[in-house]
């Protein structure tokens, strides 16, 4: 059978298209889509036939390790690309040195390039790390990216997800997803075979590798039975040493380079000329491949165990050793051969090779295949790689995990004497205990760690100490205790000339003086992000980042907290530390919430829930709080949940947030004994440390549950609304930007217009409960016309299209251009850019001004957001 592409005629010519613009500068991302054997490789290579005469291809694959190697696809490139990017891939430890070499690669005018990344649903960290830096700048370069994978191998978890939801809102991104062939299609195939064409079809499905095995299987004129039958059916055809030769290769999950097949095959390529004539391989001088992935694992599944362990100890033979062979797939081959001195030699460096290049998931995963048997090791050894695969475990999230292993080796640590050793490791314990919700182990183990280090005589250590016991104060609202251990730190740091640790504590010291009040907060913050930025400390930046932010957003500086937002979660995007990329998630969604944008706050705040403790409190209050104020079912329990997870990191940032929210929701339904049940221990709390933001906010809720409380003297609009001042406060909630606020203190109003405006705004924003509160004062006060609760297909935004959308469709009719929406927003021209085209196309409208006029026609309030 030829190898005709069928039904495929769309897919390609995107293709083409997308080369012709890479060659006029406009670069690209393709995602190519679909079940194993749907053909994304054959789409991938026909578009050789496509490229412009100065054009390149490019392929990379990812290979289906046990613990994928770092960088696999891009490594396959050398030899392929210039010498810089060769040089820096072989090196593989300098991870800017490659992302600036690649881009470089890219940036070849005169060769636009397609680069083909296959089967990136087997990436590890490292690659993807690459990818998400490629994506973000593809459309700038002469270059097309093309990712193919398998869709239906992909949970909610996978590590892929976070990349394919950043291509899809990449400038310039086509997703092509691969359907079945058709029964007309697999009969046309079918036409020169013995077979009958709807047997085919019936066997098939329309997929096209089995289509393709099922006909090169039919000599007899009988459908097989199964796939498996059909593709071991053309390798029992072969002679008896192409078998054998067919099985060796087919445990190694990756191209074999050629000098890997004359050692592993008698009589080297001229071996397999028969497999390639049968079309089961692709041989050229260099490499060696099967013709298709899922060719290799039906032969793989169908060997013998003891015939499968020999085949992998025999490539194990000839990787060990070898210079420039990746240590993962060493340890890969040694795991399958169960070869566990191999595993104790190469494991621990090849673990050590992926956390340096950033590939954490990969690198754990070497971890606990060494600590399997973690008797060989000595103790002081042992400890060291205990200590190593909990931090791994702690920088993927595995928190519980991460604890559990950090205490065993805290354990080898103290009966080894070195206090510098067990100080660090006390250090990083804390730490772990604290993620993972634990505050009272975490104070514990920080304040020994202290103790030890101390002692110990090294500055680094115990300013790091230091640093980690004025963070849990700052935490716990203890400022004085916070800004002096910081301050200790600092000096330390500095004279031991260690940015990562200067940043870290003052970024302390800035948050629990922003707490206090002290004007200086802010010098003290942007000096932090300072020097984490100019050291490269992207983790510390990142924090001191997320402390910023949360320190805006509970002063309602909205704007200022979105500007921040941009630069930070591209920091923590292109640095991979998810963790506070999670938390920046969780920030996006407070301020979509403050801002009454409903549906991105909960798309925000989502990608938190499955986080740590600390980031997943703060998540669920926000979804908590989004269905409590549009009256939909669930929000109790979400904030239930909220609400223990709270209590068990004892921290006044997270109980009272929860508290306020809980409150808030019991005084919708008219629980004012429940109101005071759970804000009135949390405003004591907030009153004994002093922190007037939240005691306002708890107090407003204890006020309207007929409760007395002390003046606040914050000055938010909470205090306003908590000394009865609900036009002040009305006004300042309107200055902040946040519209069910500014309706809530409308409400408040005995005037019948105030009222009716307010009750206008929440019908708008679909606050029902609220609004059905204000419905039935304003008929207890004698209103004689009270609005009735429009239908949902009448309301101002009929399209849903979200606050931040209807800003900007408001600030279009208004005749602004997208720099000076930018302007007004303190967002980016880009920013603007992606809102103003999801706004024309739910609008369905080609320009500007037919958005305008559509949106009249739809009768969605474009009056100014008030």
């Amino acid at each position: 059978m030829g190898r005709r592409i069928l039904e495929r005629d769309h897919e390609l010519g995107v293709l083409a298209t997308a080369a012709q613009e890479a060659a006029g500068g406009a670069g690209s991302v393709v995602l190519v889509f679909g079940e194993a054997g749907i053909g994304k490789s054959s789409v991938a290579e026909a578009v050789r036939a496509h490229l412009p005469a100065e054009g390149r291809i490019l392929f990379g694959y990812c290979d289906d390790l046990a613990t994928p190697g770092t960088l696999g696809p891009f490594r396959d490139l050398v030899g392929s690309v210039g010498t810089e990017l060769s040089r820096a891939l072989q090196a593989g430890d300098n991870r800017e040195q490659v992302l600036s070499a690649l881009r470089a690669e890219l940036d070849w005018r005169a060769r636009p390039t397609v680069l083909v990344v296959e089967d990136v649903h087997w990436a590890d960290a490292a690659t993807l790390d690459v990818l998400r830096y490629l994506v973000r700048r593809i459309a700038g370069l002469p270059a097309v990216l093309v990712l193919t994978y398998r869709d239906d191998e992909l949970d909610r978890d996978h590590p892929l997800r976070q990349l394919l939801g950043q291509a899809s809102g990449a400038e310039r991104v086509h997703h092509l997803p691969l359907k079945r062939l058709s029964a007309q299609a697999v009969r046309h195939l079918s036409a020169g075979s013995p077979l009958d064409g709807e047997d085919v079809f019936s066997v098939t499905s329309g997929n096209p590798f089995f289509v393709s095995e099922v006909l090169a299987s039919g000599g007899t004129g009988q459908v097989p039975y199964t796939i498996v039958d059909a593709v071991l059916a053309r390798v029992r055809h072969l002679p008896e040493d192409a078998q054998d030769a067919l099985e060796q290769l087919a445990v190694v999950p990756s191209a074999l380079d050629r000098w890997l097949v004359d050692a592993l095959v008698p009589g080297g390529l001229t071996a397999l000329a028969r497999a390639e004539e049968r079309g089961l391989l692709v041989v050229s001088p260099v490499r060696v491949a099967f013709r298709h992935e899922l060719t290799r694992r039906t032969i793989v599944d169908a060997l013998p165990a003891a015939r499968r362990v020999e085949l992998h100890r025999r490539v194990l033979a000839e990787l060990a050793g070898r210079e420039g062979v990746a240590l993962s797939r060493v340890v890969h081959h040694a795991a399958q051969a169960g070869d566990q001195d191999a595993i104790a030699t190469y494991g621990p460096a090849a673990a050590s090779d992926a956390a340096d290049a950033g590939a954490h998931r990969e690198a754990a995963a070497h971890y606990e295949l060494v600590l399997a048997q973690e008797e060989r090791f000595p103790p002081a050894e042992l400890a060291d790689l205990l200590q190593r695969y909990a931090i791994e475990c702690y920088r993927i999230g595995s928190g519980p995990r991460a604890v559990e292993v950090q205490e065993r080796a805290v354990a080898l640590l103290r009966s080894l004497g070195d206090p510098r050793t067990l100080g660090a490791g006390l250090r990083w314990l804390s730490r772990m205990r604290w993620w993972n919700g634990d505050r009272k182990g975490a104070e514990d183990e920080a304040a020994e760690a202290t103790e030890v280090l101390e002692a110990g005589g090294d500055p680094r250590l115990l300013a790091l100490a230091y640093s980690n016991q004025s963070q849990l104060h700052m935490l716990a609202e203890r400022s004085a205790e916070s800004i002096d251990l910081g301050e200790r730190a600092a000096a330390l740091a500095r004279t031991a000339g260690d940015s990562a640790v200067l940043s870290h504590a003052l970024t302390n010291v800035g948050l629990s003086q922003f707490r206090r009040g002290d004007p200086g907060s802010e010098e003290t913050l942007d000096e932090a992000l300072r020097v984490a930025l100019e050291a490269g400390e992207s983790e510390h930046a990142c924090r001191t980042y997320v402390g910023i932010i949360w320190g805006l957003l509970d002063q309602f500086r909205l704007d200022e907290a979105d500007h921040r937002l941009t630069a930070a979660v591209d920091l923590a995007e292109e640095s991979e530390h998810f963790g506070f990329l999670a938390y920046l998630f969780v920030s996006r969604g407070r301020l979509e919430l403050a801002r009454a944008s409903w549906e991105e706050a909960v798309r925000a705040a989502e990608q938190g829930v499955g986080s740590q403790p600390p980031v997943a409190c703060p998540a669920l209050t926000v979804l908590g709080r989004v269905r409590v104020r549009r009256g939909l079912p669930g929000g109790d329990e979400l904030l239930r949940r909220a609400w223990d997870l709270a209590v068990g990191i004892n921290e006044l940032q997270r109980t009272g947030p929860v508290a306020a929210a809980r409150a808030e929701a019991a005084w919708l339904a008219g629980d004012l004994a429940t109101v005071r049940a759970v804000a009135g221990p949390v405003h004591d709390e907030a009153l004994r440390l002093d922190h007037r933001t939240l005691a306002a906010e708890l107090g407003y809720w204890l006020v309207k549950a007929g409760e007395s409380v002390p003046p606040n003297t914050s000055g938010t609009p909470y205090a306003l609304q908590q000394a009865g001042r609900w036009r002040e406060a009305a006004e300042a909630w309107g200055r902040a930007g946040c519209p069910y606020e500014h309706a809530a203190a409308l409400a408040e109003s005995p005037d019948e217009a105030d009222q009716l405006a307010a009750l206008g705004r929440l019908d708008r924003l679909g606050a029902e409960p609220l609004a059905r509160i204000v419905r039935s004062r304003m008929r207890e006060l004698g209103v004689a016309r009270v609005p009735r609760r429009p239908l949902a297909a009448t309301l101002a935004n009929p399209l849903g299209l979200t606050q931040r959308q209807l800003q900007v469709l408001r600030m279009i009719g208004d005749g602004l251009t997208n720099a000076e929406i930018a302007g007004r927003l303190v967002v980016s021209a880009r920013t603007v850019e992606n809102h103003v085209a999801a706004v024309l196309k739910k609008l369905g409208a080609r320009t500007r001004r037919e958005a305008v006029t559509r949106a009249a026609e739809l009768g969605i309030d474009l009056g100014p957001d008030r």
